[in-house]
């Protein structure tokens, strides 16, 4: 049976990015630096630390994610999450312009 891995990610509200919680208590703006958790006891921490932060305000969309192990590091199990992690899928040349 495959280890199932989850982080938590939550978007910071003073600029809208993408950010994963880590050990002592912060907040880093790179997957791989996440604190990847496996057990019951440790989601149910993350799961407490979510409440928390929604509570304080400095970040929403505070959830926990699927994440694997990849020989480069944690990497998100869903597309959207990896999106969310490596930025946008185009170049701001690609796509429909304003009028």
């Amino acid at each position: 049976m495959k280890n199932i891995l989850k982080v938590l990610t939550a978007n910071r509200l003073s600029d809208g990015v993408a950010v994963w919680y880590a050990a002592l208590q912060t907040w880093v703006e790179q997957i791989v630096d996440a604190q990847a958790v496996s057990t019951k006891e440790d989601m149910a921490f993350l799961e407490q630390v979510a409440a928390e932060t929604i509570k304080n305000g400095q970040h929403c969309d505070v959830v926990l994610i699927d994440v694997e192990m990849t020989p480069n590091g944690l990497r998100a199990a869903k597309l959207r999450e990896r999106i969310r992690a490596n930025g946008p899928t185009i170049t701001p040349d690609q796509g429909m312009k304003a009028a």
